[in-house]
């Protein structure tokens, strides 16, 4: 069984690779390792074989793992599950980037939470987002719908605690349609200010991120082929 190092440095070889083979500059793709439901010494050892952007599905076990990890000065915390309003507060907090806002009833609880000063009176500068798309239409997924993001992508705009950064999508589980789904969300920047106004596209897991890096993906959101199956 390899050691968290040894998988960190095999996906960073693996986004080298698919950077490489469609003329992209691997500097330009961000991996996130995904350390959801994991434990803190697992942060820990991939912090130390020089990771810094880890992403978490749940808001409390985000706040939790911020405050117990503020030792790791330089780390920086992705938000890519589903939010609930009522659990905006521990994203407002903790969160350095949000991937998966989905509807303006969020963008005004965040920008409530946001404009709140902190304990020492300061507040925080605005929070860089992703809106999360479905653009499968797929029930039992979470995101806005394509017919529905040119308003959402307006009232992130218009709230000042808020700085839009891209789009996010869930793909399908098989590799034909997953690759449909990154060409569908690469579309639908285009349509929507192109990279001048959404310059990131988080789309890509551990089974696919080749094919989402040929696609134009920036960041790639990668859990099992880093720390293994979620247990």
């Amino acid at each position: 069984m390899s050691t968290i190092a040894e998988a960190l440095a095999h996906v960073r070889d693996r986004i080298a690779r698919a950077a490489i083979a469609c003329s992209r500059n691997p500097e330009d793709i961000k991996l996130i390792a995904v350390s959801k439901t994991k434990p803190e010494t697992a942060v820990r050892e991939a912090y130390k074989a020089g990771q810094r952007a880890f992403g978490e599905n749940y808001a409390q076990e985000l706040a939790q793992k911020a405050d117990h990890l503020t030792d790791l000065a330089d780390i920086e915390w992705h938000y890519i599950g589903h939010l609930q309003s009522n659990k905006a507060k521990y994203v407002a907090r903790a969160a350095h980037v949000l991937h998966a806002l989905d509807s303006p009833s969020l963008v005004r609880e965040l920008g409530k939470r946001l404009a709140q000063k902190d304990e020492n009176g300061n507040m925080r500068g605005p929070l860089p987002v992703l809106i999360e798309v479905n653009v499968g239409a797929e029930p039992q997924k979470h995101g806005v719908s394509p017919a529905n993001l040119g308003p959402l992508l307006e009232a992130v705009d218009h709230e000042p605690t808020l700085k839009l950064r891209g789009l996010m999508t869930m793909p399908p589980q098989d590799l034909e349609n997953a690759r449909r789904a990154f060409e569908a969300l690469v579309s639908l920047r285009n349509l929507h200010g192109g990279q001048t106004r959404l310059p990131e596209l988080s789309m890509g897991m551990s089974e696919d991120l080749e094919i989402a890096i040929a696609c134009g993906a920036t960041m790639v959101r990668v859990g099992s082929a880093i720390f293994g199956a979620r247990e």
